[in-house]
């Protein structure tokens, strides 16, 4: 497993938000507003003062971790990406998987004796996006690496997760409850939960109506 130091945690650190004063620091990402703004209708004060953080420039660099979960189409992803291409802006590595890819990545990193060095490649990124979580079936070795992945980044590099299926479910994604529960107490400690629900915009935008 890769070592890397703690990531400090300096910056100003608001506790608490408005969605407007969210919304005036999403300005800049390249998304449209209607993804975060959706987002943050029943968002908590804690939840919209972890996102004004998040989106601050002094505090870009801190090892927190986001998980987007709700509807199929909401804008999970989308907004998961506009986070990381701001990132990307202020020359902060980002590395992008959907769980089944990376599973498959470990898988044959450890088939071919290489999962350290693997793992640590990963490390060197100051952001990982890991997407559709819970979409597809993952076997209990498949967990076991996604943990040890996860457990890897742990006050070391930020996580943005996005998935379907609200924490509670994702002892189905693991295959075991109490490894869910173990990544779940990771997220929380240095972390937020956001909801997005709604119709799909694919859905919504389809050319098949």
């Amino acid at each position: 497993m890769s070592q890397q130091k703690p990531r400090q945690r300096g910056g100003r650190v608001l506790d608490k938000a408005t969605p407007e004063q969210v919304m005036g620091l999403a300005r800049n990402l390249p998304l449209t507003h209607s993804v975060p703004g959706k987002a943050l209708e029943d968002a908590t004060p804690g939840q919209l003062g972890f996102l004004a953080n998040l989106f601050e420039k002094e505090n870009a660099s801190r090892a927190e971790d986001l998980v987007l979960y709700g509807d199929v189409g909401c804008g999970k992803t989308h907004l998961a990406i506009a986070i990381g291409m701001l990132a990307c802006q202020r020359m902060i590595p980002v590395r992008f998987f959907t769980a089944s890819s990376l599973v498959m990545r470990l898988r044959k990193a450890k088939d071919d004796n290489r999962l350290d060095a693997e793992l640590k490649s990963i490390g060197r990124a100051g952001l990982a996006v890991i997407d559709e979580l819970g979409y597809l079936p993952i076997d209990i070795d498949g967990a076991r690496l996604l943990f040890q992945a996860g457990a890897d980044s742990y006050e070391t590099r930020s996580v943005i997760s996005a998935s379907n299926l609200e924490s509670g479910r994702w002892g189905d994604v693991f295959g075991d409850g109490d490894m869910a529960a173990a990544v779940i107490d990771r997220i929380v400690h240095h972390g937020r939960i956001l909801r997005f629900h709604g119709e799909s915009y694919r859905n919504r935008h389809s050319l098949m109506k």
